[in-house]
Formats: C-alpha cells, sequence, structure tokens
C-alpha cells in the first residue's frame, strides 16, 4: 500500500478573469469527513474546466481539502480541529500547525472566503457569518454589510452568528471549572483569520455530513458567491429575507453523566424553561428564553460544548 505523504503540497486550482474584480476563495474539507465540499468544489473546478462556467473578472482559487491527513482518514481531525487556534505558526508542532501556515497564506492572497461543511448531527443547512462593525478587542470588523449579503446570497435560509462571542464564554465557563486554560485564537477559524487579515466571509453548514443533498446545497452556494461577486456573468441571486439568530449561550459538559434529555437536532425550537439536558447530579437544564439549540452533542467530553442557545434578531 502506497503511504500517504501529508507533507505533499497543498492542492488548489485557480481560474483568473481578464477584467478586474474579487479575489474568492473557496475551501472545503477543513474537517476531514464532511465530504459535501470537496464534492462541490471539484463538480465547480471541472465545470470552469468545461466552460460551463466562465470566470469573466476577479480570481477565484478552489481548495477541495484544505486538510488532506483528516481526509485521506475520513476523521475530523488529523492531528488536531484545523479550524480552531487557526493562524500563522512560526515553529509549527503538528500537521495542522504546518497545513494551517500554507491556508494562512492562501487566505491573505484573496479578499473574500466560503468555507463549505457540514454537520455530525441533523438539521437544515445555514450559514455562519460575522459580527456588527465594532472596534472592540473581541473581534473588530468593518466589512458588515458587506458579509452579511454574502450570507445571504448563499441560498439557506438560516443564518447565524455570534460564534467567538459564544467561545469567549465557554472559556469563562471552563476557567470557573478550573480546566487547563485556553487563549481567544483557540477559537479562530478559517473566517475568523480571513476578518483579521482584512477581508470577510462565511461558513457554509450544508446539513449533515452523509446527506445526499448536502453536495448540491455547497455546488450551488458557490454558483450563487460567483454571481453575487460579479466574478462571471450570471444574474446576481435575489438577497431573500432570511431567518437571523445570535448565538448568546453556551452549556459546557461540566462532569461525567451530564447529558441531554431527548432527541435535539441544530435548529430545534425550545421555550422558556423547556428541558433540554441534566447535570449528573439531577439539576434540570433549561431555556432561559424562547430560542433554538445549535449543536446539541450527546457525545461531549468535560470542558467542551454540551449545546448552544441562540434567539432571533432583527437585524
Amino acid at each position: 500500500m502506497i503511504q500517504q505523504d501529508f507533507d505533499a503540497p497543498l492542492e488548489s486550482t485557480s481560474f483568473a478573469g481578464l477584467a478586474p474584480g474579487p479575489r474568492l476563495l473557496v475551501m472545503g474539507a477543513v474537517h476531514g469527513n464532511e465530504p459535501c465540499g470537496p464534492k462541490a468544489i471539484r463538480r465547480a473546478i471541472a465545470a470552469c474546466q468545461a466552460g460551463e462556467i466562465a470566470i469573466r473578472r476577479g480570481l477565484v482559487t478552489f481548495v477541495p481539502v484544505a486538510n488532506p491527513k483528516a481526509h485521506a482518514q475520513y476523521t475530523r481531525e488529523g492531528d488536531r480541529n484545523l479550524n480552531r487556534d487557526l493562524r500563522e505558526k512560526p515553529v509549527p508542532l503538528d500537521f495542522e500547525d504546518r497545513i494551517g501556515n500554507r491556508i494562512c497564506a492562501l487566505i491573505r492572497q484573496h479578499e473574500v472566503l466560503l468555507d463549505i461543511h457540514s454537520f455530525k448531527g441533523q438539521g437544515p443547512p445555514f450559514v455562519f457569518f460575522g459580527p456588527d462593525n465594532n472596534r472592540g478587542l473581541l473581534e473588530p470588523f468593518t466589512k458588515r454589510e458587506a458579509e452579511l449579503a454574502l450570507a445571504s446570497a448563499l441560498g439557506v435560509d438560516l443564518m447565524i452568528h455570534g460564534w467567538l462571542e459564544s467561545f469567549e464564554k465557554a472559556l469563562r465557563l471552563r476557567g470557573k471549572l478550573g480546566l487547563p486554560e485556553l487563549g481567544l485564537t483557540a477559537g479562530f477559524g478559517t473566517t475568523e483569520f480571513m476578518r483579521h487579515a482584512g477581508g470577510y466571509g462565511a461558513t457554509l453548514e450544508c446539513g449533515q455530513h452523509e446527506d445526499w443533498q448536502a453536495p448540491e446545497i455547497g455546488f450551488r452556494a458557490i454558483l450563487n458567491t460567483l454571481a453575487h461577486l460579479g466574478l462571471v456573468d450570471e444574474a446576481t441571486p435575489a438577497l431573500a429575507r432570511r431567518r437571523i439568530i445570535h448565538m448568546n449561550e453556551v452549556v459546557l459538559q461540566e462532569t461525567e453523566g451530564d447529558h441531554l434529555v431527548g432527541d435535539w437536532a441544530t435548529a430545534d425550537p425550545v421555550k422558556t424553561g423547556q428541558l433540554i439536558g441534566q447535570r449528573a447530579d439531577g439539576r434540570a437544564l433549561t431555556a432561559p428564553f424562547d430560542g433554538i439549540i445549535i449543536f446539541p452533542n450527546s457525545t461531549a467530553k468535560p470542558g467542551e460544548a454540551l449545546y448552544y442557545l441562540g434567539h432571533p434578531r432583527v437585524r
């Protein structure tokens, strides 16, 4: 059997229009067990090569497999989660540090990012986008309107923001539990690094990992993005009204035995006071407001998120 060379070059394919325009980066398989991104991106590359998609302006770079080690193993991670603590590492310590350095360099060469993912549990497709314009310390940002328009154009109805805010809350909760300290950059993924580098982007969650519709959702999002940014001569997708959720609550697994009560899926509605889970000592975990549950994790370990909550926001 041929040994996989995990230090081989990162594969990317670019198409440059002959007129000026935005520089778009489209990535898949940041997590190796999420096949929809590579399928959608390879289909888009083939369509560009066949002339079915004609890039007229700007530049688009496709990276079907951002984490080749995890992808080859069909696991979420290689040595660790590539979509956490993503930043330049002058002294890389593991595979994700090494491949992450190349990804960070690619991100810096582009202005806009579409990162295609899927998730383990059930639930509808949705898009993660970033914060309001602000000059704060958590995630300073100046491109809110452009990012919101991109997220709205991808073709999914549910839009969620507040990831880094929720992650910071999780860090404070971990501290109270006496768990090993993590820095805020532990919450940095591809879109966080793109904002840090001066651009903007969105993370598209196409649904459950093995959902046969997920690659189609990813491919349509690529087409919509190319049209929205004007890289192709296609009609810009209408920016329909979307359901926007502010993810602003996280509940951690504090100890072995904490668990969810019932079968929860991302985007399931919850009512104030509704039972969601239970601590090992019998204490009930209930919803503090009317909203939705996000990423319920029945296999969480102490210090990990048991679930997130969000509520509708007019924006």
